[in-house]
């Protein structure tokens, strides 16, 4: 596993490569898009995804 030191600080040196983000304003959550374009995970809480770049953002090809 890949480390950015000093571990611990709650930071990451740039974003998680190919992966996005979207926001849903209708329910209020965040969901994370996988390299292959299928959704992985969602947030409920309402606060986005940390390190994770929001769509559209230039990266994934259509």
């Amino acid at each position: 596993m890949a480390t950015n030191p000093p571990s611990g600080d709650n930071r990451r040196k740039g974003s998680v490569k190919d992966r996005t983000k979207v926001h849903n304003p209708v329910t209020d959550t965040w969901t994370k898009r996988g390299p292959d374009g299928r959704f992985m995970d969602g947030k409920k809480d309402g606060t986005p995804f940390k390190g994770v770049a929001k769509e559209p953002d230039g990266r994934r090809k259509k």
